[in-house]
């Protein structure tokens, strides 16, 4: 009876063992590490249940230095994908980052290395790159997430990347492409109605996160609170700001949660316009965990600060 069932068991063990050895090679999930919450959550929703996701940042950071964590660098070695804004966003902390992965399937040049600003014309390309001129990006503003039309061109981006690593998987992948990109387009063309009283209103913000924003949507961006990019405002440039501010009657001052809310504050003060918090990526304020909810949030809070027509 014993000898049975050790001859059972051995051949369960067997069935096992051969069945594991019998997985495709990416039967396991695919492995994809992203630098910042809105290209996880485009990850998510392309790949679908073949993906696991990890983002580097959690969404209240500055998306230019990311604290480096040692956590992150046995993640980066198993990744299979590393997904990244791309225009220098990420150049103070991804390349230490990806020296220490020592994982060469994601280094730059890699099919595992994937620029999401493929595709994207870039704003503000600096003429000079001197260090004068603050921390400047020298292939210019990285901040095009903030455009949802061209989020999509990201969004490309991933799914050409998945499909390139797993082939296999190419037609669920489009089937989760397809449906993404469906509710994105029916939600901005909801932003874009709704956005309506944003068109020619002036704002500043603290950093220059917003100007594909503002095209998008129509607004006009008189200036960033910052001295230069990177850069924290001197006394002198504040008066000036408000100055202008109160010549041009600019509504609306934008402070990114990255940034400390005292000089916002006076300059709202001093000017009657009105602070708002914006985040940047989603998780950046409560209740923006996904990109449509962040850009929800946006589109709302602004337009709530647009003042009164007398």
């Amino acid at each position: 009876m014993k000898s049975k069932l050790f001859r059972l068991v051995s051949i369960i063990a067997l069935v096992v063992v051969l069945s594991v050895w019998a997985m495709p090679a990416h039967a396991a999930k695919i492995l994809i590490v992203t630098t910042l919450t809105d290209l996880a959550d485009f990850a998510r929703a392309v790949g679908g249940d073949l993906v696991e996701v990890h983002s580097l940042a959690t969404g209240v950071e500055d998306t230019h230095g990311v604290p480096m964590k040692p956590s992150f660098v046995p993640i980066l070695n198993r990744a299979d994908l590393l997904i990244l804004v791309g225009f220098e966003c990420e150049h103070s902390f991804l390349p230490a980052l990806l020296e220490a992965s020592k994982n060469p399937r994601i280094q730059s040049g890699k099919p595992g290395y994937v620029d999401c600003s493929k595709g994207i014309t870039p704003r503000d390309v600096p003429e000079s790159t001197d260090h004068s001129a603050g921390d400047v990006h020298p292939y210019g503003n990285p901040h095009y997430l903030l455009d949802p039309v061209l989020a999509k061109t990201a969004i490309g981006n991933i799914y050409n990347a998945l499909v390139v690593f797993a082939p296999q998987y190419q037609a669920e992948f489009k089937r989760n492409r397809d449906a993404y990109l469906t509710k994105l387009d029916t939600k901005i063309a909801e932003w874009e109605k709704e956005a309506g009283p944003l068109r020619g209103v002036k704002f500043i913000s603290y950093h220059g996160h917003w100007p594909y924003f503002a095209e998008r949507f129509g607004m006009e961006y008189f200036g960033t609170i910052e001295l230069k990019p990177g850069i924290d405002p001197t006394p002198r440039h504040i008066e000036e700001l408000i100055a202008g501010m109160k010549a041009e009657r600019v509504p609306i001052v934008v402070r990114e949660p990255q940034f400390p809310e005292k000089a916002p504050k006076r300059i709202a003060e001093q000017t009657g316009a009105t602070m708002v918090t914006l985040p940047i990526m989603p998780g950046g304020v409560p209740h923006t965990e996904t990109y449509m909810e962040m850009m929800d949030y946006i589109i709302h809070t602004m337009v709530a600060a647009v003042p009164a027509k007398k």
